[in-house]
């Protein structure tokens, strides 16, 4: 029986890798086969070309980001995702197309649908069988990422203005696709977060043990 895809997604610091450890811990507990990948990286390819493109020091053309992360993701793809999922693995990731589609098509103003096809290429059209959208307001997220301590990547490092059009295309993806993208409230507490997106996952759950 072939695994499921679970995507995670949102602005930096609404707690996407807390969520995914924890959703990881508690398929488990379920009895589920459970890989948790992040975007972009998971494989050896795709991790030179995270620090590409997250580097400040770089000046990277919004084509040649989009690109960049595609060619990532076609990597992780095809060398990770697409083989875990055939013999059965719940493969959870920490961003994936819906990414790019916020970040470069809206972000970067390349538009939705070419960086689409981009990517539709790039993963052969694989689609996730679940997108947990998280959103928290502006001063939890900022919180969340001083809190880790970390100098800020070359994307974190954009003005309102891109986080906004960011903000509002995940609105749109998640108003245009209701049945796959489950918006999460991620201002709550993590335990709160975790009962939220695995209700939003029920229907797909191993039953229980």
């Amino acid at each position: 029986m072939r695994g499921r895809l679970i995507t995670i997604e949102g602005l930096d610091g609404v707690g996407k890798t807390t969520l995914g450890e924890a959703l990881a811990a508690a398929l488990r507990e379920r009895g589920a086969a459970v890989e948790l990948l992040r975007e972009p990286g998971g494989v050896e390819l795709a991790e030179r070309l995270r620090a590409v493109v997250k580097d400040p020091a770089l000046a990277v053309d919004p084509r040649a980001e989009a690109l960049l992360y595609a060619a990532a993701r076609a990597q992780l793809c095809a060398e990770r995702v697409a083989p875990l999922l055939g013999d059965g693995t719940w493969v959870l990731l920490d961003r994936f197309v819906d990414s790019s589609l916020a970040y470069q098509g809206a972000g970067r103003d390349l538009g939705i649908e070419a960086v689409r096809a981009v990517n539709d290429f790039g993963t052969d059209g694989l689609r996730p069988d679940r997108t947990l959208l998280l959103r928290a307001d502006e001063g939890t997220r900022a919180a969340r990422q001083a809190g880790r301590g970390e100098a800020p990547d070359r994307l974190e490092r954009e003005d309102g203005a891109f986080f906004a059009a960011t903000a509002s295309a995940y609105d749109a993806l998640a108003a245009a696709e209701p049945d796959r993208i489950r918006v999460i409230d991620a201002s709550a507490p993590p335990d709160a977060v975790l009962a939220a997106s695995l209700r939003e996952l029920d229907d797909l759950l191993p039953p229980a043990a």
